[in-house]
């Protein structure tokens, strides 16, 4: 950690650096069941390594994209000759990092090792979703080639940049879940809406409403990717009183292209949001960046989102 903390880029690429190394070392020290603090240098920093993680988080932080979709990682068979000697493919850290982040993974027929824990954790990392819109525009492509030689097929990274078909927003499918709750107390709602929230859903929130017998309740809303669906009913049902939920399994919505982008003001670096309509682009200080420098520069709130906001209008 010191090694990136040590490093000259944005506050954006260091968050994720330090996301794709705290995935490999967490996943080796399950390996070698070891606490992480425990796992030993080679295992998790080695120069090259590092060097790849914060290329990486550069380089994303870099292109300014905010939604990347990685539909599965494709792994081969056979066995890999590592410090430990030789290991079956995939290796226990790439299975520990895909396990632990839910991505999908395929055993293809080809001999080799076509995902490495370092490939697995970056990808993970950025993945923020694993379905591709029902339709899209490509906008890039970017191809890339190891060293290694295969003989079956051969190792390939490839990128696309898309975008919607119709210029004006991304269209997806997304899954809503609901459910009326009149028996718990608001500190156990506001504690379940945060715990939804960190656990990847796209948006949270509480109406209120009457239920049977003339009881006030609250319907809990949850948009969010299909692919999560079983882990926040999970969390529902262990966090709250209700003992069933609604799905409403094909919702489609509309996503306006947006970017994070730093902006440079008095009181620091911020970030805003940046969103293109049409020809018309508007930019949203970052209420987070917001706090942040207001709490450390002991300002108000209005002080600083105003300054953040007058930065952000010098922008391309």
């Amino acid at each position: 950690m010191a090694v990136i903390d040590g490093a000259s880029m944005t506050n954006h690429a260091r968050e994720i650096a330090k996301k794709i190394f705290m995935l490999i070392a967490e996943a080796e020290a399950k390996a070698h069941n070891l606490p992480i603090d425990e796992v030993h240098f080679h295992e998790v920093g080695a120069v090259d390594s590092i060097v790849d993680i914060i290329s990486a988080a550069v380089c994303f932080d870099s292109l300014g994209i905010s939604e990347v979709i990685v539909p599965k990682l494709s792994e081969g068979t056979g066995t890999v000759r590592c410090q430990h000697g030789r290991l079956p493919v995939p290796v226990p850290a790439t299975l520990n990092i895909v396990t632990a982040c839910g991505m999908p993974l395929e055993i293809m027929d080809a001999t080799g090792e076509f995902v490495t824990p370092t490939g697995a954790a970056i990808a993970c990392a950025l993945a923020t979703s694993h379905t591709l819109p029902s339709f899209f525009r490509i906008e890039r492509i970017g191809l890339g080639a190891g060293k290694r030689a295969y003989t079956e097929r051969a190792g390939i990274l490839r990128a696309l940049l898309v975008s919607d078909n119709q210029g004006e927003g991304e269209r997806d499918e997304v899954l809503k879940i609901e459910t009326d709750i009149d028996d718990c107390s608001g500190e156990v709602l506001g504690y379940t809406l945060e715990k939804l929230m960190q656990a990847g859903a796209l948006d949270v929130h509480y109406a209120p409403v009457f239920m049977k017998k003339n009881r006030p309740a609250w319907e809990l809303t949850v948009i969010c990717k299909k692919e999560i669906r079983e882990t926040l009913e999970d969390i529902i049902f262990r966090e709250t009183t209700t003992i069933g939920v609604r799905e409403f399994p094909s919702v489609m919505r509309v996503i306006l292209k947006r970017e994070e982008r730093e902006v440079e003001t008095p009181f620091g670096q911020a970030l805003v949001k940046q969103v293109t309509f049409s020809d018309t682009v508007r930019n949203y200080p970052e209420y987070e960046s917001v706090k942040a420098l207001a709490e450390e520069n002991e300002a108000s709130f209005h002080e600083v989102f105003e300054a953040v906001r007058k930065a952000a209008e010098e922008l391309d």
